[in-house]
């Protein structure tokens, strides 16, 4: 197996998120081709969290138009003056089902469904207004422990339950998965690989012709994940710089 492109090296002295994101999206190009993909079929979502609004604002500008946030507080304080500039909300952490009331008319995806509750919780959020959530089941592929997700073998189990629920207001669009952190290119192609089988077979038990989303890769490892079959790539780092997310190290 030839090996796709490699991740961008930036320096993250001086951020110029201009730079950064024509940088990226040339990589997501050139890993799309050498995958004999069409690039276009391969979202870029800019991972914002402990971005401050301003930053946001030149992403913005640069063309950059899906943002991810993995908490309700710090996005709620970013994206309700944003909102109006037509970006896209993804959100991407763990969502406690209190929180749920918050997403409707903030964020249009939701990358994080894990249990039945938190959908039913997301759909009567939107009764009563016209919001929609386009959604997609995380599964933990590498099972650690330390990592959100439903079991890959209770996938199906999940979606059975979610589609007799009958909820309204939510789409059912693919998965979602966070590669292993200190993978090889092979483990990380077999991670990959996997959560796409797991796709295709969901879409085709199901009979879901929407259900066509893969959200995996990140900074380090969006080349291979889109060699994969990725159509979402979440990148944050290699965006807006180390120093936007030292504070979740410290």
């Amino acid at each position: 197996m030839i090996s796709p492109p490699r991740a961008p090296s930036l320096s993250i002295e001086n951020v110029d998120i201009a730079h950064n994101l024509r940088v990226v999206r040339r990589a997501i190009n050139d890993a799309a081709v050498h995958a004999g993909r069409n690039p276009l079929d391969v979202r870029l979502i800019a991972v914002s969290k402990t971005v401050p609004r301003g930053t946001v604002e030149a992403a913005f500008r640069a063309g950059q138009t899906d943002f991810g946030e993995n908490t309700v507080q710090e996005a709620l304080s970013k994206f309700p003056s944003l909102h109006d500039l037509g970006l896209t909300g993804h959100f991407i952490g763990y969502l406690q089902t209190n929180k749920a009331k918050f997403i409707p008319g903030h964020f249009s995806w939701v990358h994080s469904i894990d249990r039945l509750p938190l959908a039913q919780k997301l759909s009567r959020a939107c009764e009563g207004t016209d919001a929609r959530l386009d959604t997609l089941v995380q599964v933990n592929v590498t099972r650690d422990p330390n990592k959100r997700g439903v079991a890959p073998e209770s996938t199906f189990e999940l979606i059975e339950q979610l589609m007799a629920a009958n909820l309204t207001h939510i789409s059912l669009r693919g998965l979602m998965t966070l590669g292993p952190y200190h993978g090889d290119e092979r483990i990380l192609h077999d991670c990959f690989a996997r959560l796409r089988a797991l796709r295709e077979e969901c879409a085709q038990r199901f009979a879901l012709p929407q259900f066509t989303e893969l959200s995996m890769g990140m900074t380090d490892d969006f080349p291979i994940a889109i060699a994969e079959g990725a159509t979402m790539v979440r990148i944050g780092t290699a965006i807006f710089g180390e120093r936007a997310y030292k504070t979740l190290r410290d």
